[in-house]
């Protein structure tokens, strides 16, 4: 499997493209405007993927790995970067594995750092908006399984003065 994020790209030209690339199926969500854009990408050969649910922010699928047949929930997300939008995702995150009794992977861009070592420069973290992503972790019972370098996953791009690098990507999985 594949994920894809900010492409940019939906629609028609999404398929186009992913028509073209070396996987028999494919998932996308719309873009806003010229931002966002979310792909998931896989062969059926390996995976029968079953989508459950997909909105600008989200690709929620069932995963059935062949031949073991064993299954598991995986949620691909590219949150928005606007804050009220990010609040809809995680209460939806919240209710919908609340639903579920199954192994489960959550990973993406979740556009907002959880810790204040998750950010270098620039403002601090926002402690309400940082303790609103973690209750929804907390409520999800999720396990961050961390990363190998580097620490930060975004950055603006700007000279030292002006630099500002945050983690906001992550892979989240459940106990089981």
């Amino acid at each position: 499997m594949l994920v894809v994020m900010e492409t940019r790209i939906g629609g028609e030209r999404a398929k186009e493209i992913t028509d073209k690339l070396p996987f028999d199926g494919a998932i996308h969500t719309k873009t806003i405007g010229y931002t966002g854009g979310l792909w998931v990408l896989w062969n059926s050969d390996i995976v029968e993927v079953t989508p459950l649910a997909n909105t600008e922010q989200k690709i929620h699928v069932m995963v059935k790995v062949h031949p073991s047949n064993s299954s598991w929930l995986f949620f691909a997300v590219s949150a928005s970067l606007r804050s009220p939008e990010r609040q809809i995702l995680w209460n939806n995150l919240m209710q919908v594995i609340d639903l579920h009794n199954m192994s489960w992977v959550l990973a993406g861009d979740f556009n907002e750092p959880l810790l204040k070592d998750d950010k270098f420069g620039g403002q601090v973290v926002n402690l309400k908006r940082a303790l609103l992503f973690k209750e929804c972790v907390d409520k999800c019972n999720m396990i961050d399984i961390g990363f190998s370098r580097p620490r930060f996953t975004w950055a603006n791009k700007r000279e030292v003065q002006a630099l500002i690098q945050e983690r906001i990507d992550r892979f989240f999985v459940n106990p089981s």
